[in-house]
């Protein structure tokens, strides 16, 4: 079907949505793409590696419930664009797609997240695995420091397993695996603490979808959140998937965390890769 033969509120939404494509992927060649393991060619790669860019990162997220005002992609979303800034302020470092099928829970019966639809998991030894691999690719494509980080609690020793056993596998050989549990924390306990001393008590800032979390994502993706839902809907709570009150979030408080993130992050893999 030719697009001039369609009804006109069609063809204006087709044409919108369209724009809207290419803006956001016009502003992301723009900046982050020269960050991107995905953007680039084999033969760039290459290039690139032999320019120094031998640190890469592995952003791990998740895809789960976080209440009725937050999209199921908060976590892959996240990490994605923190660890392009990351990435950016380290500097010869690339960052490789985002692994966003983590543990959640069982699914017979129903744990965690698994209570609420669009949570998606895997087992632990396929999640482990695939970050293995994951780094072992990355070491023979030619990275001598593979950085995991993960914005999501639940896996955050399966990180560390991990990279203890390539790290001894791969001892004197010049690649090293790091595990940054900094960055978790930086986004929890340190975060949490911030926003104490500015007044919020810790029922608002919670543990889940609740300021901490929610003003995080307003800061790097004010779209995956439901504005209308946080300030006017109910009150939620937990058997809305909420645990905290979310309803004083903010993209202002939301950038004071992901400063705090991506300082204290840098600092830490810039000390461990000095150590190796």
């Amino acid at each position: 079907m030719t697009l001039w033969l369609l009804p006109r509120p069609f063809i204006a939404v087709a044409l919108g949505f369209s724009l809207a494509i290419h803006n956001a992927l016009s502003a992301l060649a723009a900046s982050d793409a020269n960050v991107l393991l995905q953007e680039l060619t084999w033969t760039e790669l290459r290039d690139s590696l032999a320019k120094g860019y031998t640190t890469a990162i592995i952003p791990i997220g998740g895809t789960e419930q976080s209440g009725p005002a937050i999209a199921l992609g908060k976590h892959n979303v996240r990490v994605a664009v923190l660890s392009q800034e990351i990435a950016a302020k380290l500097g010869n470092t690339l960052v490789a797609p985002v692994i966003a099928y983590v543990p959640e829970g069982s699914l017979d019966p129903p744990t965690e997240h698994m209570k609420f639809p669009g949570t998606i998991t895997v087992p632990k030894d396929v999640f482990t695995k695939t970050i293995e691999y994951a780094a072992r690719s990355l070491r023979h494509s030619g990275f001598h420091d593979i950085v995991l980080l993960g914005d999501h609690g639940g896996y955050q020793r399966e990180e560390e397993a991990v990279a203890g056993k390539l790290n001894a596998e791969w001892k004197g050989t010049g690649t090293r695996v790091y595990a940054i549990r900094e960055y978790y924390r930086a986004a929890t306990t340190d975060f949490a603490a911030l926003l104490a001393s500015k007044g919020f008590s810790p029922e608002e800032i919670g543990t889940h979808a609740g300021v901490a979390d929610t003003s995080l994502i307003l800061a790097v993706a004010p779209s995956l959140v439901r504005l209308e839902q946080l300030r006017s809907g109910p009150k939620l709570e937990g058997r809305d998937g909420v645990y905290g009150d979310p309803r004083r979030s903010s993209a202002e408080l939301g950038r004071l965390g992901t400063e705090l993130i991506v300082t204290r992050t840098v600092s830490i893999i810039r000390q461990a890769i000095a150590k190796r």
